[in-house]
């Protein structure tokens, strides 16, 4: 079952396009990551699911409803980039002030764990640190009990222990069976952690699935030596595909071959050092699909339900 649908929805802001005919898909118990360079989308489609904005055109369907509707609101938690925390009180009485506009919220206990929050939760929300910010507006995206939970760029300002808890609580909440959309600028996170990726570029889909998938398009190694070659000589080297040489002599390459390449290297008796192969990661797959703007996975389609539709610009 999907959690959420956008139907060919297109989102203009005046002579802006930010969506284009996009159809996109959020299904049910998967941690999905939605990738994108600046200006790509992401904001927008989160917003429409959000139930903040109406589509231009299209249709934008959440838990099977109207995302404008407050029943339907009432079952999404949301972590926007920037959230105002009420400063005066502390983060305890912060919880529990948004858990009493919940029907059947959160322990106030529960969330402050889940978060990470214990030992702060006798401080003001003015005396947090950018980072504990982050996590007081996670506590209160999950203060509701949510089905689905949206978040836009959730460690930003984190410290290295703070991601790694964060990512821990949000696998925690997958194993609870909760559906979860998130933005992240932080690729090898969504890389380690994420079910399906689905990649916007110019308000259009370009690729949806698996990190695996995606990976797989590129695919090859990046290999890096050092052995004073120019920029022809490595290139000419067998199954390169793109190649740079820095003014140190340090070779960075991409190759599908990278035994053949380094087989050539030692045939040819060229001395290297500082030798370093990493298989296609997710940035590589991004950084290509991003910078040809074309399509390499077809999405699936979007089925509405005949029970749940809505009409086009819902």
């Amino acid at each position: 079952m999907n959690v959420a649908e956008l139907e060919a929805v297109t989102q203009t802001y005046g002579p802006v396009t930010a969506l284009h005919d996009l159809n996109l898909e959020v299904r049910a118990g998967e941690l999905t990551a939605l990738l994108g360079p600046n200006g790509a989308g992401k904001t927008t489609a989160i917003s429409l699911m959000l139930g903040l904005t109406r589509p231009t055109s299209g249709t934008v369907r959440v838990l099977r409803g109207d995302p404008r509707h407050a029943a339907v609101r009432a079952r999404v938690g949301a972590m926007p980039q920037e959230s105002a925390l009420p400063g005066a009180l502390t983060v305890r009485e912060t919880l529990t002030l948004f858990a009493s506009f919940h029907a059947a919220p959160l322990q106030v206990a529960q969330a402050l764990t889940l978060a990470g929050l214990d030992a702060l939760a006798g401080r003001r929300a003015a005396r947090l640190s950018g980072g504990e910010r982050r996590r007081l507006a996670f506590a209160l995206a999950m203060i509701g009990n949510p089905e689905l939970l949206l978040i836009d760029e959730p460690t930003t300002g984190m410290d290295a222990a703070s991601r790694q808890a964060f990512w821990a609580a949000l696998q925690e909440l997958k194993r609870q069976g909760r559906s979860i959309l998130l933005t992240t600028h932080y690729l090898e996170e969504a890389e380690r952690t994420a079910d399906r990726v689905l990649v916007l570029h110019a308000g259009h889909l370009l690729a949806d699935g698996t990190p695996a998938a995606l990976r797989a398009q590129v695919g090859g190694a990046r290999v890096r030596f050092r052995a004073g070659l120019t920029l022809t000589e490595v290139q000419a080297l067998p199954g390169v595909q793109e190649a740079q040489v820095g003014m140190d002599g340090q070779a960075d390459l991409h190759t599908r071959t990278p035994e053949r390449l380094l087989a050539a290297l030692v045939a040819q008796g060229v001395p290297f050092s500082d030798l370093e192969v990493h298989r296609a990661t997710l940035e590589d797959a991004f950084l290509t699909l991003t910078s040809s703007g074309q399509p390499r996975l077809s999405p699936q389609p979007v089925h509405p339900s005949p029970a749940s539709t809505l009409p086009r610009g819902a």
